[in-house]
Formats: structure tokens, C-alpha cells, sequence
């Protein structure tokens, strides 16, 4: 999918309607300072989908004993990564919290803590910084909580549902195939032929709602464990896969491997017009 392409079917997202969900495959730390194709599809999203009250992002790196949502009026912008250039540590994305807001979360799930340490990590900035640059939208954080299972991530995402209803955008960050013992920094654009089974099995099974599949992800075959050695990078998908309705669409975008084995791929979901 083009730009034009997706700039014309965003602005058909129904603006009554519940908020879409995105699940973005945020790749390198350097794409928060990248002009590249996947960024400029992210400013283009944020261009044209509804504008949201606030955003609550699941990021692949906040993993915690228990569930946990950021609770702070102004979280820090956290630089969780080592031995690159000085500019990405001088980077900072300066939205507001919304304390408000995770109090209500918690009480949805009341096993959900409030957190008041953590901040925007660079699987939430680094992508939020080309769809909302103004940094002017209310952020939160929800933790992965290490002591769930797939099933369970999957149904707590189920209880949040009525924050689409509320105008909150909510975000998964992760990478369906991101193995970065294998990664080829000369391999630019492509993927291990198992990256690229791999990508194509998820997608099949996003597209056709397969959720026990999805939950299933341990189980696969030898290109998803290749895809898919530790947990955290896939399980944001998990809570977006909870969190679509019957009448939800589902469109692809950024659909490509990179380095050998991580895999861009993007999905929207949300009722057109």
C-alpha cells in the first residue's frame, strides 16, 4: 500500500465511530531520527486517522511483575538502548500524561497498578514522534505483564474495549518476526526465507481472525520460533487482536522484512464509513 493509497482509505475512518487500532512494527531506535518509508507512513496515519482524546501504547519494552499503567501528568522520555549516535539521546518527546485517565483504567481492571516511574520508551516515542510530532496528545504506557499467558494478555486487551468508545487511540509496538541474534546489517531490505514464512503465516492469521492460532505463537512451526524467540515483541499484537471488534477491518501497511529478521508489518483495524 502507497501513501496515496493509504491517505485515501484513512479518510474514510468513521469519525463517530470507535477509535481504530493500530499495531506498528517500530524496528530500530534510528527510525525516530529516519526519514525512510516506514516513517513516512506513520506521519501519514497520523495525519488522517480521527485525532485522538489520548493514546494508550503497549510497548515490547516495558515488561513488569504485574500489569501496570503510567500514572504521571508528564512521563519522561526514556532512552532504553545503547552505542548509538548522540542524537537519539538528546531526543525527547514531551507529551503529557494523563493521570485522570489511568485511574480509570485501573479501575477496569483492578489488577492494574499505577505507575509513576516509568515514562515513553523508545517503542512508544520512536514511533510517536512521526504520528503525532506536536507531542501534544495525552500518553500512557500499560505494561507487559510477565506472569500472563497468551491467553490471558488477549483477554485483558478484551477488557478495555470501551476506551476506543472514549477516543483513545491504542497503540501495539512490537515486531511480528524480530530475531536480532540473526539480524544481516547488510541485508537492508529482505528477510530469511523463514522471516518471510514467518511474516506471511501471521499475516494470514490477522487477516482471518485466527486468534487461538495467534495465542498459539510457542507452538509453531520452525519459522515462527525462528521469528518469534522471546515473547515481548509479539505480544503487543495480542492486546490489538483483543481489542478488535466483529466489524473491525483490517489493513496491512509497511509489509516488508528487513536485516534478514525483522519485519516492519503493520496492521490498522477499524469500521469504515
Amino acid at each position: 500500500m502507497n501513501l496515496q493509497q493509504l491517505e485515501r482509505i484513512t479518510a474514510n475512518f468513521s469519525q463517530t465511530e470507535k477509535m481504530p487500532l493500530l499495531f506498528i512494527g517500530h524496528g530500530s531506535p534510528m527510525n525516530a531520527i529516519g526519514n525512510n518509508q516506514f516513517t513516512q507512513t506513520w506521519g501519514a496515519l497520523g495525519d488522517n486517522l480521527p485525532k485522538p482524546t489520548a493514546i494508550l501504547s503497549i510497548s515490547a519494552h516495558w515488561e513488569t511483575d504485574g500489569s501496570r499503567v503510567t500514572a504521571m501528568p508528564a512521563p519522561p522520555t526514556i532512552h532504553d538502548f545503547y552505542h548509538f549516535p548522540q542524537a537519539l539521546y538528546q531526543m525527547e518527546y514531551p507529551a503529557p500524561g494523563d493521570p485522570l485517565l489511568a485511574k480509570q483504567i485501573q479501575s477496569m481492571v483492578n489488577t492494574i497498578q499505577l505507575d509513576h516511574i516509568w515514562g515513553l520508551d523508545h517503542g512508544t516515542w520512536s514511533v510517536l514522534c512521526h504520528l503525532y510530532p506536536q507531542a501534544d496528545i495525552p500518553v500512557l504506557q500499560l505494561s507487559l505483564n510477565t506472569n500472563l499467558s497468551p491467553m490471558a494478555h488477549f483477554e485483558l486487551a478484551q477488557t478495555l474495549q470501551s476506551l476506543r468508545q472514549k477516543g483513545v487511540l491504542i497503540i501495539g509496538s512490537g515486531n511480528i518476526v524480530h530475531n536480532l541474534r540473526r539480524i544481516d546489517f547488510h541485508n537492508e531490505h529482505g528477510g530469511y526465507d523463514w522471516a518471510e514464512e514467518a511474516r506471511e503465516i501471521i499475516n494470514q492469521q490477522v487477516l482471518a481472525r485466527d486468534n487461538t492460532a495467534l495465542q498459539a505463537f510457542r507452538d509453531g512451526n520452525r519459522a515462527l520460533q525462528l521469528a518469534i524467540p522471546t515473547d515481548e515483541h509479539f505480544l503487543p499484537l495480542l492486546y490489538i487482536m483483543g481489542l478488535r471488534s466483529s466489524k473491525d477491518e483490517t489493513l496491512l501497511f509497511n509489509d516488508q522484512t528487513v536485516m534478514g529478521s525483522l519485519a516492519m508489518t503493520g496492521y490498522l483495524m477499524g469500521r469504515l464509513s
